[in-house]
């Protein structure tokens, strides 16, 4: 099943609790919406947190925003590589507190 389908089960979820739902669903738009950073500079953060959570459904969402709002594929991987370093950045910090030392 793709990212698509599954997203259509939020329908019924948002339905047992629409008030929350709604809630949600004004935050995140007001949220994503141009302000003292462009939307395209939130979507490709968005991007980049996405891909270090690992949540398939923000990534695929994302990068489709990214693009509407005019990111570039080069813009799109140097966000990836944010992502990446991040990721990798903290394994080593981790290494150096807790692995190295022995705790």
């Amino acid at each position: 099943m793709s990212a698509s389908d599954e997203l259509k089960k939020l329908a019924p979820l948002g339905e047992t609790k629409p008030d929350v739902m709604k809630a949600f669903v004004a935050f995140d738009t007001a949220v994503m919406a141009d302000g003292a950073l462009p939307k395209k500079t939130k979507e490709l953060i968005a991007v980049a947190v996405a891909l270090t959570t690992q949540c398939q459904y923000c990534l695929a969402i994302h990068t489709d925003m990214a693009k509407k709002a005019g990111a570039t594929p080069e813009e799109l991987a140097e966000a990836s590589f944010v992502a990446a370093a991040l990721r990798a950045g903290a394994a080593i910090t981790h290494s150096a507190n807790h692995v190295v030392d022995g705790k």
